[in-house]
């Protein structure tokens, strides 16, 4: 009973999102809600709720601070030669911002945070989006797969779990898997240069002429040295929907109103670059090194950005301000999401759901659950948390492996194949970030992105079985 209700909540919830009967947040709250009640358990929702309030608490406050503290380096202009380098790449040639944002992404990600990396990507990259009225889902969808794929890294978080549930060493999960995460990460850029194409079909070639003088607004974040974008005489493809049937279309009143980041704009702070790129430098490093939980790490971080930044109170509290909307709508989210979370693990489905799942695998297929397992990481690690399936599932899957010769390395190195679709799974609080900040609903990014990040999880799994890996 408690497997089909949580089949029919993760369900019911998903529905309702991607149709947009309902916000994520309020389904997020009110659908678990429900199902709690409907199971018999509804005296004890609010135990459920606290208990996931505060799984999740670290990471709204980690996702809090390091929002504001990359809002700082953003406004203050640490990101705008990386920037530039990516213009000068792109050269307003969608298909070309479009792998751009796959190889912005990837290499963000070796920070091996989420949220960094989507602070950072969706700051460099809306403004061209935006100006040259691109897809925004996918921008979202682009990245979210590329980090998904960097997801993997020893210090991302899978691998580690991977590691320490298996008792096996990280090392000897991820080193092996290289080729075949290699071979993800050509799938993503392959995929980016898909997208591409598609939009500049849509929208026609576009060129940068820095000859051409046009209005103040088409000014873009980072753009130095007086560059100015130009349309060039569009192809035939001039529809509003985004590539591959996405319907996300730009409000005129909005579009009017955009002008992105002024690369003049009075809160740069070109003195103080190196002692910015140092203190990101050291912070990363930190993370990297866990000298401190990463929630501490940024409210110092955020706190001393703040301070040698913008000194005067009203320059701190004005920089505050400026950033409190992605906090509150991602801090929201997080909170909210802690309610599901907290209803699915609290009444026991999500062990229901495991344990059906492991139970429904038939014996022919022993001797090939390394591969079983790269397939189940796909929407187990999508409907529940990788603390969930890695500290819970996994060992069992492990077990039943090894009763039929499969090596616990094998079973490891398969269950982080689903990393690229897990980053977008409506449980990770990353991912509100991702589509806060590049003003997508969570429902579009969902289902434009679920197939694609689906195909990029069973190549990497396919190419681990082909090379040996797996």
């Amino acid at each position: 009973m408690l497997t089909v209700l949580g089949f029919a909540m993760i369900a019911t919830f998903l529905v309702l999102i991607m149709t947009k009967k309902m916000s994520p947040i309020a389904s997020l709250v009110l659908i678990p809600a429900l199902f709690c009640v409907a199971v018999g358990q509804g005296a004890k929702l609010g135990d459920y709720v606290i208990e996931g309030v505060g799984t999740l608490a670290p990471t709204a406050a980690m996702l809090m601070f390091a929002i504001v503290y990359f809002g700082v380096m953003i406004d203050v202009g640490l990101f705008d030669p990386i920037v530039r380098a990516i213009l000068r790449f792109c050269k307003a040639d969608p298909m070309r911002i479009v792998v751009g944002t796959a190889l912005l992404a990837a290499i963000v990600s070796l920070d091996g945070d989420g949220s960094t990396t989507f602070m950072i990507t969706v700051s460099a990259m809306y403004p061209l989006y935006k100006r040259l009225k691109m897809s925004l889902v996918v921008m979202t969808c682009v990245a979210a797969t590329a980090n998904g794929v960097m997801n993997t890294l020893p210090w991302g978080g899978p691998t580690a779990r991977a590691a320490t549930a298996l008792k096996v060493d990280a090392a000897d999960i991820f080193v092996p898997m290289i080729p075949a995460l290699a071979v993800g990460l050509l799938a993503v850029i392959l995929l980016a240069f898909v997208l591409g194409r598609r939009e500049r079909k849509r929208l026609g070639t576009l060129t940068l002429d820095e000859a051409l003088v046009t209005e103040p607004e088409t000014v873009l974040v980072g753009a130095g040295g007086g560059d100015r974008l130009t349309k060039a005489p569009r192809g035939s493809g001039t529809g509003t929907g985004g590539a591959g049937g996405a319907d996300i279309a730009e409000g005129d009143g909005e579009e009017q109103e955009f002008k992105g980041l002024d690369p003049d704009r009075p809160t740069l702070r070109p003195k103080l670059y190196w002692f910015n790129a140092g203190l990101t430098v050291a912070l990363l490093a930190a993370m990297i090194l866990e000298l401190m939980p990463i929630p501490v790490l940024f409210l110092i971080g955020a706190a001393l950005a703040l301070t040698v930044n913008f000194p005067r109170m009203p320059d701190q509290r004005a920089r505050i301000a400026a950033h409190a909307d992605n906090v509150l709508n991602v801090s929201g989210m997080v909170f909210a999401a802690a309610v599901f979370t907290g209803v699915l693990t609290g009444t026991g489905m999500v062990e229901h759901m495991a344990d059906w799942l492991v139970g429904a695998i038939p014996d022919a297929m022993g001797p090939h659950m390394a591969v079983v397992t790269g397939v189940l990481s796909l929407p187990l690690t999508y409907f529940m948390s990788n603390d969930g399936f890695y500290f819970g599932v996994l060992p069992v899957l492990a077990e039943a492996g090894a009763a039929h010769g499969v090596s616990h390395l094998e079973i490891a190195r398969a269950s982080i194949a689903g990393q690229p679709l897990h980053m977008s799974s409506p449980l990770v609080p990353a991912v509100y970030v991702l589509v806060g900040m590049a003003k997508v609903e969570f429902g579009d990014h969902t289902r434009f992105t679920v197939k694609w990040a689906v195909l990029t999880s069973l190549v990497v799994l396919c190419a681990g079985v082909f090379f040996g890996i797996i």
